[in-house]
C-alpha cells in the first residue's frame, strides 16, 4: 500500500474533549495570561500560541485588534483559548479585569505601530487600553508585560528602538525575535511558552546556573569508526528542559546520541569523549554553577591507538586494545568541592539491594545519586531510577520525565 494513502481506519480512542489540550507540564498552572494579538500577518500563529500556553496549565484570554482580525479567525482563536475573545470593551471593563487580574500580558505579535503607541501612552482601542492598565500593574509589581516584536527589517529604526528602550526601562520584557529573511519573525509557540514559564516561575531555582550533561561520548577507532553505546541523551535533555522552564540558567552539554535539544534550551553538542571532557572542565572554570547534573553515559574505555583514515575491512579478525578513560566526574569533584553534584549509577546483573549499596557508597563524594539497573526497567521499557541522598530513603521514580521532575524538586530543597 502507498505510504501516503489512507486505509479508512478510524481514529484512535478519544481521550480529550474537543477544546481540551494535553498537559505537558504545570509551569503555568494557575497563571492568568492576556494574549494581545495585533495586526501583523504573524497573528495567524495566535491560536497555536494559545494552545501551547494552555499545555503548561495557563488560563488564556485573547484580545484581538480589528486589524489582526484580517489574519486570524475569531472563532479559531476562541476555540484555541476555550473561551470568548475580547474585540471590544463593555461595561465589564475587560481591560481592567479587576475581579481576577492577569498575571502576565503578552503581546504576540507586537507590531511597529502597537509598540510605539503603547510607549506614547495612547489608549484608543481595546488592545491599547489594556496596555495602559498593564503598565500600571507592572509599575506596582503586580503583573509582567511581554512583547514579541514582529516586523519587516526596514522598520527597525531609531523610533522603534527608543520606544523599546522606554518600555524596557519601565520593566517590560522583549522576547528576542526569530530573524529570517531580513525580518523580525515571531518565535515558535514553544519558545514563547518557555519564555513566559521562566519569567513567571516561582521556583527557588530561578536564576541559578546549573550544568547538565547527557548522552554518549564516543571514542574513535579510526578516522570514520567509533565505539559508543545505545543511550540516547533524552534523559539529560529532559532534565535540562525541566530546569530551564523553572527559570534556571541551564547549560546542557549534549552527547552524540539521538536526542536533539529544543531551540530554547541553552546547549552545546559534543562529538566525542575528548570534547566532552574539555568542555565540562572549561565551563566549570569559566562560570560558577550552583549544581552539576552528570547524566552522560561517558565512555569507560578508549583504544590505546587510533587508526589513521579507515582501517582496512575484510580482515579475518581485528584486535583493538583498550585502556580506561579518565573519570571526569572524579576530576570535577576534586577540583570543585563546593559544587552540588548529581550523578547516575547504572548497573546490570546486580540485585536491587546490591545496586542501592553501591549507590550509597558513593554518597561520601556525591550528595545525590540516581541509581538504576536494567533489571528494574518496566516491561514497557520505561526508565526506572532510585533517588538516593544521605537524608532520605531511596525513592523509586518511573519514567524519564518524572525522573527529571524529581531531580528538580530535590534540588529546590537542597540548593539554598
Amino acid at each position: 500500500m502507498n505510504f501516503f494513502e489512507w486505509d479508512f481506519s478510524p481514529p484512535q480512542s478519544k481521550t480529550l474533549g474537543d477544546r481540551e489540550v494535553p498537559l505537558l507540564g504545570h509551569h503555568l498552572k494557575g497563571v492568568k495570561i492576556a494574549l494581545i494579538v495585533t495586526g501583523g500577518i504573524a497573528a495567524m500563529k495566535a491560536p497555536f500560541i494559545c494552545r501551547a500556553l494552555r499545555k503548561q496549565g495557563a488560563d488564556v484570554t485573547a484580545f484581538l485588534s480589528e486589524e489582526a482580525s484580517r489574519y486570524v479567525g475569531k472563532e479559531a482563536l476562541a476555540w484555541s483559548c476555550n473561551r470568548d475573545i475580547v474585540t471590544k470593551l463593555t461595561f465589564e471593563a475587560e481591560h481592567l479585569n479587576d475581579d481576577s487580574p492577569f498575571d502576565a500580558i503578552c503581546v504576540a505579535p507586537a507590531t511597529y505601530n502597537f509598540i510605539n503607541k503603547v510607549a506614547q501612552g495612547i489608549a484608543d482601542t481595546p488592545t491599547t487600553s489594556i496596555m495602559s492598565s498593564a503598565l500600571g500593574r507592572l509599575e506596582k509589581g503586580k503583573a509582567k508585560v511581554i512583547f514579541c516584536p514582529t516586523m519587516h527589517g526596514s522598520m527597525h529604526n531609531s523610533i522603534l528602538i527608543d520606544s523599546c528602550k522606554k518600555l524596557k526601562s519601565m520593566g517590560c520584557h522583549f522576547l528576542r525575535p526569530r530573524d529570517d529573511y531580513g525580518k523580525h519573525n515571531i518565535p515558535d509557540e514553544e519558545v514563547i511558552t518557555a519564555f513566559l514559564s521562566r519569567l513567571l516561575s516561582r521556583s527557588s531555582l530561578k536564576g541559578k546556573s546549573i550544568l547538565v550533561t547527557g548522552g554518549p561520548t564516543p571514542v574513535p577507532i579510526d578516522g570514520i569508526r567509533r565505539l559508543t553505546n545505545h543511550f540516547t541523551g533524552k534523559l539529560g535533555g529532559l532534565i535540562a528542559e525541566e530546569l530551564t522552564l523553572r527559570g534556571s540558567d541551564v547549560f546542557l552539554i549534549n552527547g552524540a546520541g539521538t536526542y536533539s535539544p529544543p531551540s530554547w534550551v541553552n546547549h552545546q553538542n559534543i562529538k566525542n569523549y575528548d570534547e566532552y571532557k574539555d568542555l565540562v572542565l572549561k565551563v566549570l572554570k569559566e562560570e560558577s554553577f550552583a549544581a552539576g547534573i552528570f547524566s552522560s553515559s561517558v565512555a569507560d574505555y578508549t583504544p590505546t591507538k587510533t587508526g589513521i583514515g579507515k582501517i582496512k575491512s575484510g580482515q579475518s579478525s581485528l584486535k583493538i586494545n583498550l585502556s580506561p578513560t579518565e573519570k571526569v566526574i572524579e576530576k570535577v569533584r576534586a577540583l570543585y568541592k563546593d559544587l552540588y553534584m548529581v550523578t547516575f549509577k547504572y548497573e546490570e546483573n546486580l540485585t536491587h539491594d546490591e545496586l542501592l549499596k553501591k549507590a550509597r557508597d558513593r554518597l561520601s563524594d556525591y550528595p545525590m545519586i540516581m541509581a538504576n539497573r536494567k533489571e528494574d526497567f518496566e516491561k514497557n521499557g520505561e526508565h526506572v531510577a532510585w533517588a538516593i541522598t544521605k537524608e532520605e530513603e531511596a525513592e523509586k521514580v518511573v519514567g524519564k520525565k518524572n525522573i527529571a521532575i524529581k531531580i528538580a524538586d530535590m534540588l529546590e530543597k537542597k540548593i539554598p
